[in-house]
């Protein structure tokens, strides 16, 4: 489980993250959403550590990120929005220098590697050079490369972007997966389609504030809505109201 409590981030006199809390729990998939600028990213990359808050608290499975930021990043698998790949290493070279550097011993590094590279339908790429990978090829690599040791907690920052309909599809149902594993999964997305088919929560981000926090059908009634992505629309509407 992820714990979001009363965060806090600014740049200079721009208050990027302003009180941001919500919780992200296990066997769940939850949903980060807002418009360009909302404050997701940055709230994100504090939750995976690379970002100090100016306030507030991250818990990882109830341990504080502050106070022991490398015990929360051992339970954490992040694709990040920079997908950061080696590109002269394969893909297979990619994810087992990530495996050393998390301690995954040999055998079991061996056992995971093979795991991923299924679920993700990557072994036609496993010995290539990243170099020149298509956008999917680098997601999926950058996926298996985050979750090879095997953490309880995923975060995922635009894991679709960019990726045709048969790459979309089938990670939607690796997403799917992890969650029936029991895992938490946490993702940003602007696709209101890629929401509605796998969140079981949505919180929704404005001007750096949680302004929405509910399921998805939730969201639909608090709105008046039957379409989630009208609905989404209605509550930033009426936050961008209040802004101004």
């Amino acid at each position: 489980m992820i714990e979001v409590s009363n965060l806090r981030k600014a740049f200079g006199k721009v208050q990027a993250v302003d009180g941001v809390s919500f919780r992200a729990r296990d066997g769940e998939i939850t949903g980060l959403l807002g418009p360009n600028g909302a404050g997701k990213t940055t709230t994100l990359r504090m939750l995976y550590t690379l970002m100090k808050p100016d306030g507030g608290e991250v818990r990882v499975d109830g341990v504080d990120a502050a106070a022991d930021p490398l015990a929360v990043r051992r339970t954490l698998g992040v694709l990040p929005d920079a997908r950061g790949l080696y590109k002269r290493l394969t893909a297979r070279e990619n994810i087992e220098y990530f495996a050393r550097l998390h301690g995954v011993e040999t055998p079991q590094l061996h056992a995971r590697r093979e795991a991923l590279v299924d679920a993700l339908e990557m072994r036609d790429i496993l010995d290539r050079r990243t170099e020149g990978f298509s956008q999917g090829q680098r997601v999926k690599t950058a996926i298996a490369r985050a979750l090879i040791h095997d953490p309880r907690n995923v975060i995922l920052d635009e894991p679709t972007n960019g990726l045709d309909v048969m790459a979309t599809r089938g990670l939607r149902q690796f997403m799917q997966a992890l969650k029936a594993e029991g895992r938490c999964v946490l993702f940003s997305s602007h696709i209101m389609q890629e929401v509605a088919a796998l969140c079981d929560r949505i919180v929704v981000i404005a001007h750096g504030r949680v302004v929405a926090d509910e399921t998805p059908d939730a969201l639909r009634a608090q709105t008046g809505e039957n379409n989630l992505e009208d609905a989404f629309v209605k509550i930033i509407g009426s936050e961008e109201g209040l802004a101004a």
